[in-house]
């Protein structure tokens, strides 16, 4: 199947799911989107996530989060969450979730995507870095799988 969207969902949408959309967008051109499953109002990025993507040419400086809600959700919407506990909390939170995956599933692997929130600078690098390796297997996947 070919998703329309695709939407990254992290837990405040200030950090990880930003990354990861800016990545995907970087590397394949495709603009994905990202939600938090905790954001209840809008807020920018975080500080070190901003920094982070920019030394990496990944621009997030003007990104404010959003919410993940029911409009999220369609059968050509391809939802991408960080973790196992997102996923099942989606699914019980939401009747009408559907196509929603962890992000190292869709890339045929398995455990979550570690949360930055107050590390040191360095620990959001290193942090960037496994995000770019997952998103790149993400995109290899769609290319191979979704888009044909």
């Amino acid at each position: 199947m070919k998703y329309n969207k695709i939407i990254f969902v992290s837990t405040d949408d200030t950090c990880r799911g930003p990354w990861a959309a800016g990545i995907m967008k970087k590397i394949s051109g495709i603009d994905a989107e990202s939600r938090g499953i905790i954001s209840l109002f809008q807020e920018p990025a975080n500080p070190r996530a901003v920094a982070v993507a920019k030394d990496n040419d990944v621009d997030i400086a003007d990104y404010m989060s959003r919410q993940l809600g029911f409009n999220d959700f369609s059968a050509d919407t391809l939802i991408l969450v960080m973790s196992e506990s997102m996923k099942k909390k989606i699914y019980e939170d939401f009747v009408e979730a559907e196509n929603v995956y962890t992000i190292k599933e869709i890339g045929g692997e398995t455990g979550d995507v570690d949360e930055v929130y107050g590390c040191e600078l360095s620990e959001y690098g290193m942090n960037f870095e496994k995000m770019e390796i997952v998103v790149k297997k993400v995109v290899e996947k769609l290319n191979m799988n979704f888009n044909n």
